[in-house]
């Protein structure tokens, strides 16, 4: 995605400090806390983000592993597998397939399997992914979620970061949670994807990618969990406010994804694969790598309309 976007600027005349303890929970309130016979999870953050040992994603996954691997992904939003270089673009539909279908991205070029789109990252694209973000929001049934496999990384740099909406959204104040209560936002590609197109490029996607809206504040299409569901490149404005309003509400909103509580950050190595919740999270790929490559192949996850 494009870099050419314009953030909403922050209220400057609220204190941007958080005072006392913030709520970090991995599960929706009264979920039992699952348990693991086929795995082994390791917590990269007590809430967010596990590296999963003890599974080679290669081979067949029976139902028992398929099961606890959904289970750990609702509990963790995102999973790390090392080593895993047996790993080929068929088995990551295949894998990827425990969740639901491939869903291409219009905008990624496709590699060599169907659904599998490969993100080659060099000194002509640099800094183009260096903002945080929802994979599809742009679409009336967002990418429930995402399989990434490292093809080659630079020896040092192009880390990715996600951060819990969920966290993001139980830390609001209770006044700013019922301010966006009921409100939805409207969702759109082309302040962002539409920087790089011309106009007849654009108009020739926007056939088939009307601007969408979405609540502001979501409940997980599988957990129930409440979840704040805007982001910087793709949510341009909220229904019903008036500009400044929408501007300054906004501004305040997508910030949250920055707070360093909220997050997790990968390293990557050869052999690494990761598998994520694209609505319970939102991800920002670093772009410090430069004049290194850093090649990925990417499986998106079809969705369903949001709540």
């Amino acid at each position: 995605m494009a870099s050419a976007v314009t953030t909403p600027a922050p209220a400057l005349d609220k204190p941007l400090m958080h005072y006392g303890k913030r709520t970090l929970d991995r599960l929706a309130p009264g979920a039992e806390q699952p348990g693991y016979r086929l795995l082994d999870v390791c917590p990269l953050t007590p809430h967010i983000g596990a590296e999963i040992e003890g599974v080679d994603l290669s081979g067949p996954i029976g139902d028992g592993l398929a099961q606890e691997l959904r289970q750990a992904l609702l509990e963790w939003k995102v999973l790390f597998f090392r080593d895993q270089h047996a790993f080929a673009p068929q088995s990551q539909l295949a894998f990827s397939a425990l969740w639901g279908e491939p869903e291409p991205n219009p905008f990624f070029p496709k590699g060599d399997s169907v659904g599998v789109s490969r993100l080659a990252k060099d000194a002509m694209a640099i800094g183009s992914e260096n903002i945080w973000h929802s994979d599809h929001s742009f679409m009336a049934a967002p990418a429930l979620g995402s399989v990434l496999r490292a093809v080659e990384v630079p020896a040092a740099g192009g880390d990715t970061m996600w951060a819990d909406m969920a966290a993001a959204y139980d830390n609001l104040t209770d006044a700013l949670k019922a301010r966006i209560d009921g409100l939805t936002a409207v969702h759109d590609w082309v302040p962002s994807w539409g920087a790089l197109m011309t106009a007849s490029q654009i108009a020739a996607h926007r056939e088939n990618l009307p601007a969408v809206e979405h609540p502001v504040v979501v409940r997980h299409p599988r957990t129930g969990r409440k979840l704040l569901y805007v982001n910087e490149p793709f949510t341009t404005r909220i229904v019903g406010l008036s500009g400044p309003e929408s501007r300054e509400l906004l501004g305040e909103l997508v910030l949250q994804a920055r707070i360093p509580e909220y997050q997790v950050r990968f390293r990557w190595q050869p052999g690494s694969v990761a598998v994520w919740d694209n609505i319970a999270t939102q991800h920002y790929a670093i772009s410090d790598y430069f004049p290194q490559r850093r090649v990925m192949e990417r499986i998106a996850i079809a969705g369903v309309p949001l709540s």
